[in-house]
């Protein structure tokens, strides 16, 4: 008997509504978001996507850690952007500034919208399940938005639903009002 593959994200039928603290009880071995109290079962990512993470990630990390200005969350790190129903989300990478960290490390979520989320779009994402995570991040407070479509080569910037700027191979990433001087050339981010 074979399993079938699931080829993209999928909201677990329930009629239960989950809390952002059962969603932290889960196992492991699963990797679920929460949307308005509702699991989304998330499949782990392909290789492309991995590498594009890293690079993102690698540069914003090594920038803001020598300018002192904040700390860069891998994938997987979980933000409570809502509550009643709660809803959890786990950017690829994400920033949050020095003076808005906790002070006190929570073991679970961080109940905080992060300065910065990056978003890398999988072949098997649903535009509508991205549309909602965009509007979930600028809806919690979230400054900027970077979606990242390996299959175009472009990013889109969203700083909020009508400042929206495409940006294709030959510009560059920045976040001025976030991470002050910090650029990263789009073509970095796909390189081979």
């Amino acid at each position: 008997m074979t399993t079938p593959i699931l080829e993209k994200p999928f909201i677990v039928e329930s009629e239960k509504l989950f809390t952002a603290d059962e969603l932290f009880k889960m196992p492991e071995m699963d990797r679920y978001e929460l949307a308005k109290g509702k699991l989304i079962s998330m499949s782990p990512p392909g290789f492309e996507h991995g590498l594009i993470v890293m690079y993102i990630a690698g540069a914003l990390h090594t920038y803001a850690r020598s300018k002192k200005l904040g700390k860069v969350f891998a994938a997987e790190t979980g933000f409570r952007l809502s509550r009643n129903p709660d809803t959890v989300r786990a950017p690829d990478a994400a920033f949050v500034s020095k003076d808005r960290l906790p002070t006190d490390k929570p073991k679970s979520y961080a109940d905080l919208a992060p300065d910065l989320v990056v978003e890398v779009v999988s072949p098997s994402d649903d535009p509508d399940e991205v549309q909602e995570k965009i509007e979930d991040y600028l809806d919690a407070g979230v400054k900027a938005v970077w979606v990242v479509y390996p299959k175009t080569q472009s990013v889109t910037v969203y700083h909020s639903l009508n400042d929206v700027h495409v940006l294709r191979i030959n510009d560059v990433l920045t976040a001025e009002h976030i991470l002050p001087g910090f650029s990263l050339p789009v073509s970095q981010v796909f390189e081979e």
